[in-house]
């Protein structure tokens, strides 16, 4: 079947300059060509681009420098937790996230396991293409992780890992 000459191929991603115009007017949102949803980066003070999406190497250097309190409430806010449940899910006490300032920095070793978890959550409000839903997924009990509630393994490195592992079977529609 031929294509009508007035009939345009739509392009798969966005051309350099369409990017740089994004940029230009400082939308925090990145536009992906596969969904109408709209991504926005959790740790904005650290990153450009969704943490889901950043390599190995822009992690390390995340994690080096230190996320700030004030990308901390980013992702409390994104994720819909208390600093109890942030403290729960970071392996830290409460204070410890209460009393550092806005604009101070956590230790590479916590800095680590919240980046850990906003990629999580990025990769989720991907997937789900809506952070609310994803987030009342996050608290229910999954017959795939054994009637465990998501949030209550995200506590360390192979919980979080287990969880994203289910995520990325949904995004493949694979039963879960």
């Amino acid at each position: 079947m031929a294509k009508k000459k007035n009939q345009t191929t739509p392009k798969p991603y966005p051309t350099e300059e369409e990017d740089n115009n994004a940029s230009m007017v400082g939308e925090p949102a990145i536009k992906y060509p596969y969904s109408n949803f709209r991504f926005e980066v959790i740790l904005a003070n650290a990153s450009q681009k969704p943490e889901s999406q950043l390599t190995a190497f822009e992690k390390m250097h995340i994690v080096h420098d230190g996320v700030s309190k004030k990308d901390l409430e980013l992702l409390k806010s994104k994720a819909d937790l208390d600093y109890t449940m942030l403290a729960k899910a970071l392996s830290v006490t409460r204070a410890t996230l209460i009393n550092k300032k806005r604009g101070e920095k956590f230790n590479s070793g916590l800095s680590e396991k919240i980046l850990g978890m906003a990629d999580l959550y990025s990769y989720g409000f991907e997937v789900f293409e809506n952070e609310n839903r994803f987030n009342q997924w996050m608290a229910k009990p999954n017959k795939a992780l054994g009637g465990q509630v998501p949030y209550d393994l995200i506590d360390n490195q192979f919980g979080r890992e287990e969880v994203k592992n289910l995520i990325g079977r949904i995004d493949y529609g694979i039963y879960s």
